[in-house]
Parts: structure tokens; C-alpha cells; sequence
């Protein structure tokens, strides 16, 4: 199949806010590909190429870009092979050859093929073709029953290899998809809460967990071989041999555990998330040691443990994992559940997790049984640039470029304003229209797809924390920013400074 066509789906899917128009359109082009076409697909309209992370960003991205071609050409195979290349290339010079090969590779492309290609390889893609909304579509092109495609995807981990067994395969390989030990599952994810005693109304007696400011990890023992995985499925296990050596220990012989990990310092409290990060992503091991937490077992010496409640999965944990639990209490008293909270943010954590106790894994989903509780940091900002949206977004400017004050020019001018992240998320339909009229009264300039502004506008902006970034002169960038409203009340110069962001960094 041409990128054109693709292109085209992915143009139809972002142009509604309908997700039946959404799954029609992308069941029609499933059923189109071809089966080794699927997941290459999937993973460029997901923002998510099969290769994983190919060592590409905005700036290779930039300097790669040239003349588009004037006809489609490229094929989904023609990307996937430039793809493999791309993640292939290491060693002395593997940064000219992968200029080399993406320059190549946009300069097949058309003007909008170029456009997606950036997006998908970014992970800035906008369709609203989310994994679930992939998933319908996979049942409806297969004419398959959607609670079998997504417990497939769910423990699979792999939406193209179950497109592949959906359209391709029988029906009873599809329903005999299950969990491998050894092969990664879609982690469950939480929900969010406001306080502790929220959480624990809305889930009844539960398990009150600390939330580590650390990464995700899911472990993997069959017999003597460990495999660990991120949250997104990557595996790591040459990175994380200290892990490795701590589940070779435990009393099993096949085990599949949920957790975080992090790293600690001299009084045994959490290091900064970016130290943790630095380490959980190095190629080589360093001499920072990170240390497994263990909230969920998932199968255990041949049995599968999913769809048995919390309680029983936690008994277990507690019996082959005693030293590597995350700390927590169950209960039903709203009192207990707040003390725990703050018992977890006086460590050092980032607050608690509320688990229903009766609760099965969701593997894959966002549920209501599991219900996140953290304090929320908030900042005033500048700024600086907004990009123009797409999807039902298109025609209005949406994805705001924030600054923080630099009032010594410790990183620039004194006074002027560091760029530390983008976000178009919290932002209303009356703000974008908002936005979209009164930007452009204020523009400097404009490149394409951008409009510079007068650093004139102050936005109050929740985040998570920040993390360390080359990306940005100031090195932070934002965590999880959001839009709560634009302050008019205030001057560009009250803004928060540069030197108070990276203090979070503490």
C-alpha cells in the first residue's frame, strides 16, 4: 500500500470528532493492508513505529527536511525498511548515516506526506486514532467480537500482531492469545483522584499504596531467564542487571511482576525522577543503583493471576517478595487513607494509589478501580509561540510554547524568557477560539504552522514536576503541563522564573 493512502485515512480520522466515523474509516484501511503491512501501519498512525525509539528527533527532523517529491510514491514498506535502518544505525558515524537516510526518506515523501511522517516519528500524532479506538476497528474490519480483540491487545501488548491474528488468523488463535511469561503486557493504568478519602469513596476498601516518582517496570521470569520491560514494552534487561539478580533470587520458578523503579540516596529517600531516568536509560551501567518495587503479580509457577482479586494477588506478592513490596495499608477508613498519603509525600513520594481490593488487572486500561492521588504543582507563565491545531482542532491555534522569566539572563537576556515546554492540553473550545483571535494581534512573526508572539501573555499552567532536557536552553522541561486559565490579572515580569523550576529539580 502507498503512505498516500494511509496519509489520507489518518486525515479522515482527525477531521471527525465521531468514533464510529473514526473506526469505520480506519476498518476500511485495515482491511486493505496487507498482513505484514498491519503493523508497520498501526505503529506510524499511533505515533508509534513498530522499531521503537530510532534515535530521531526535532532537530534531525528539521535539518533532514528538503523539496517534497511532486507524486506519491513511497510505499508502508518502503518507511518500515527506512525504519529499521534508522534503528539499526549505531557506532562511529551513525549519526551522519541516520541524517543521511532521513534526508533520503523525506525527500521521497510528498508536502503531506512529510507532515505525517514528522508527526508519527515525533509521537505528536492528532488523529484521535487512539489504542482503543484502533482496537474497534480492529474487531470491526475482522468481524471479530470486541471483548476477544482487546483482551488479545491487552496481553499481547502488540495491537499489530493482533490485527495480524484478527484478520489473518482463526478465530481460536485469537481467543487462545493469552499471557506468555516472557513476553510483555500492556501495563494497567490509574485514574486520578483530588485527595486520598476521594479515592477511597469512590473504590470502597482498598489498598493504599505509596506512588513512587520512578519508572515503570514489568519483570518477566521463566526458570533462570529475566526479561524487563518499560511501560512501553521496550526491553531493557541488559540495562537493569542488579534487577535481574534480585528476581533470579526469589522462591519461584515462572513469575510476572508489576512495579517501579527508582533510585535512592544515602538516607535510603527517592533521588530526583531525572537521575532515575538518566540511569534507567543508560546503554552501559553505572554505578547508580536502582532498586525494584514490586506492587502486583500478574501470574505465578503456571497460573495466571489477572482476573484474581487484588487481595489474592498481594498475598502472593508478600509471600515470594516480602523486601521489594511497595509500601502501603489496606483499609476502608478515609483517616487511615489520607495518613498514608502524607506518610508517602513526607518520604519524599509522589503520594499515594488508591486500589479497589477486590479488583482484577486491567491490563492495558485506565480503570476506575485504580485511582491516583498526587498534589499538583502550578506555575504562571509566558508565552512565547502557538502552533496551529489539527484534527477538530484545525484552523485554530492550540499548542502554546511556554516561558519561564530569566530575570538575571542567567540563560539569556536578563529579563527575557526561557522556552521549558509546549502543551495544548486543558485548553477549552472558548479558549482556543479565544486564543485563535487574539494571537495574532500580538505576532512577531510567523513560520510555518507557528505564530511568534509578544512575551506579553501570562497563562497559569499545572504540572507534574519537571525533569532534566537538553530540548530547552534553561535544561528543564515540563511534566505533564496543562492549561488552568490565563491570567490577565498579571504582568509578564511577575511570571515564575527559570531558577524556581529548576529548584523542583531538588
Amino acid at each position: 500500500m502507498l503512505l498516500t493512502d494511509l496519509v489520507d485515512t489518518a486525515e479522515a480520522v482527525a477531521a471527525t470528532r465521531s468514533r464510529r466515523a473514526k473506526v469505520e474509516s480506519l476498518a476500511g484501511l485495515l482491511r486493505r493492508l496487507e498482513a505484514d503491512e498491519l503493523a508497520p501501519a498501526l505503529g506510524l498512525m499511533l505515533g508509534k513505529p513498530r522499531q521503537g525509539r530510532i534515535g530521531v528527533g526535532w532537530r534531525g527532523l528539521a535539518s533532514a527536511a528538503g523539496e517534497p517529491a511532486a507524486e506519491p510514491t513511497l510505499t508502508i514498506a518502503d518507511v518500515d525498511a527506512t525504519l529499521d535502518a534508522l534503528a539499526s544505525a549505531s557506532g562511529e558515524g551513525s549519526a551522519l548515516r541516520r541524517s543521511s537516510v532521513l534526508t533520503g526518506l523525506l525527500g521521497r515523501a510528498t508536502a503531506r506526506e512529510q507532515d505525517f511522517l514528522r508527526g508519527a516519528l515525533l509521537g505528536d500524532v492528532r488523529t484521535g486514532a487512539l489504542e482503543g479506538v484502533v482496537t474497534e476497528a480492529i474487531a470491526a474490519a475482522a468481524e471479530r467480537p470486541i471483548a476477544t480483540v482487546r483482551r488479545a491487545a491487552m496481553l499481547s501488548g502488540d495491537l499489530g500482531e493482533t490485527a495480524r491474528i484478527a484478520l489473518h488468523g482463526t478465530e481460536a488463535e485469537l481467543a487462545g492469545t493469552g499471557l506468555v511469561v516472557g513476553r510483555a503486557v500492556l501495563p494497567m493504568l490509574a485514574s486520578t483522584a483530588a485527595t486520598a478519602a476521594e479515592a477511597l469513596a469512590a473504590v470502597g476498601e482498598a489498598s493504599v499504596e505509596y506512588k513512587l516518582d520512578g519508572a515503570r517496570i514489568q519483570v518477566h521470569r521463566s526458570g533462570d531467564d529475566v526479561r524487563i520491560f518499560t511501560r512501553n514494552l521496550a526491553d531493557i534487561t541488559h540495562r537493569l542487571p542488579e534487577i535481574v539478580d534480585i528476581v533470579r533470587a526469589m522462591p519461584v520458578r515462572d513469575v510476572v511482576l508489576d512495579g517501579e523503579t527508582l533510585a535512592l540516596d544515602e538516607d535510603d529517600a527517592p533521588r530526583p525522577f531525572q537521575e532515575t531516568m538518566s540511569r534507567f536509560g543508560a546503554e552501559v551501567a553505572r554505578e547508580l543503583v536502582l532498586h525494584p518495587w514490586f506492587f502486583d503479580v500478574l501470574h505465578l509457577d503456571g497460573r495466571d493471576l489477572i482476573d484474581e482479586p487484588l487481595r489474592t494477588r498481594l498475598d502472593e506478592l508478600a509471600r515470594i517478595a516480602p523486601a521489594h513490596r511497595i509500601r502501603g495499608e489496606i483499609t476502608s477508613d478515609p483517616e487511615v487513607a489520607e495518613r498514608v498519603s502524607r506518610d508517602a509525600l513526607a518520604a519524599g513520594h509522589e503520594g499515594v494509589v488508591v486500589k479497589a481490593i477486590d479488583s482484577t488487572y486491567a491490563a492495558g486500561r485506565r480503570g476506575s478501580s485504580w485511582l491516583k492521588v498526587k498534589p499538583v504543582h502550578t506555575f504562571d507563565l509566558v508565552v512565547l509561540a502557538v502552533e496551529g491545531g489539527s484534527g477538530r482542532r484545525a484552523g485554530m491555534l492550540s499548542n502554546l510554547h511556554l516561558g519561564a522569566l530569566d530575570p538575571d539572563g542567567e540563560f539569556g537576556e536578563p529579563g527575557g524568557f526561557v522556552m521549558v515546554g509546549k502543551t495544548f492540553k486543558g485548553l477549552t473550545d472558548a479558549t482556543l477560539r479565544w486564543q485563535t483571535e487574539h494571537f495574532p494581534t500580538i505576532a512577531t512573526h510567523r513560520t510555518p504552522n507557528t505564530v511568534w508572539v509578544e512575551p506579553v501573555t501570562v497563562v497559569e499552567i499545572a504540572i507534574d514536576g519537571v525533569q532534566r532536557s537538553p530540548r530547552y536552553p534553561g535544561g528543564i522541561a515540563l511534566r505533564f503541563a496543562r492549561v488552568k486559565a490565563y491570567r490577565g490579572d498579571k504582568r509578564a515580569e511577575d511570571a515564575d522564573t527559570i531558577q524556581t523550576l529548576r529548584g523542583l529539580l531538588r
